[in-house]
Order: structure tokens, then C-alpha cells, then sequence
């Protein structure tokens, strides 16, 4: 991890939005120029060995672990992550809810990077439930 952990960017929601926190995600992210960002390919649920889990949590969190390890790699955290980009397979309020959960035990409420999430009929590997893409800004 980086010396400065601290957040590059500035997250926030400007009067006039709803409040997108119970959803997990802010809708402004501000990042100055210069900044080292990082793009983070699509990171799914899959352990070392290629398997998933069976069950849509179990999914998302082994995929946000998966991206903390992609950014450990570049000396980063998911601290430092402003964008994400969620696709869910067969999304509903419940999913929604399992992901939020997961979500905030990653991010604080005021600290969830902007996203954008999908619907999809179905991801790359049979049984994929979740994918996540992501972007991290760094010093």
C-alpha cells in the first residue's frame, strides 16, 4: 500500500439529488488533473483456482477481494477507488441489498465511489453472478 492512503478524489452528492447512499454509491466523483489513475479490469467472484461460489454474496465479496488484490499489486486500495461499473445477472431488490452490505463493509456511508450498475441476462463464465470494473485514483 502507498504511504498516502488518502483518497485523491472528492466524492459527493449535490443538493437537488436524492440521497444514493442507501444504494450504496455517490453521484459526483472529482478527480484533479495529474493523478495516477488505475483501470481495474472486470473482476468477478472467482477463487485462485477459477471455481465461484454458489451464492450471489458469496460472489461479491470474493470479487471485491479480488480487486483489493489488484490494487495492492499497484501499491493502491480500494480507498482510493471513485468508479465502478457493477453488472449483475438477474439484478433485483434483493441482490441490490446483498450488494450494498458487502459494499459497506469496504466503504464507508459519504465514501462509495460513483457507479453505474447493469442488469445482464448473463457474464462470461457459467454460474458468474456479479462482475465488477473499477477505477482508483492514486498520488
Amino acid at each position: 500500500m502507498s504511504e498516502d492512503s488518502r483518497p485523491v478524489f472528492e466524492l459527493s452528492n449535490p443538493p437537488g439529488l436524492y440521497d444514493p447512499s442507501n444504494n450504496g454509491y455517490s453521484h459526483v466523483a472529482v478527480v484533479p488533473a495529474a493523478t495516477k489513475l488505475l483501470f481495474i479490469a472486470g473482476q468477478g467472484g472467482e477463487y485462485t483456482d477459477g471455481q465461484l461460489p454458489a451464492h450471489f454474496c458469496e460472489q461479491a465479496r470474493q470479487a471485491l477481494s479480488n480487486f483489493e488484490t489488484a490494487l495492492r499489486a499497484q501499491g493502491s486500495n480500494l480507498q482510493q477507488v471513485f468508479k465502478i461499473t457493477l453488472l449483475i445477472v438477474d439484478h433485483d431488490e434483493h441482490h441490490l441489498g446483498e450488494w450494498v452490505n458487502e459494499a459497506n463493509k469496504v466503504w464507508q456511508k459519504g465514501a462509495h465511489p460513483v457507479c453505474t450498475l447493469i442488469p445482464v441476462p448473463r457474464l462470461a463464465l457459467d454460474g458468474m453472478l456479479v462482475e465488477i470494473e473499477a477505477v482508483a485514483a492514486c498520488y
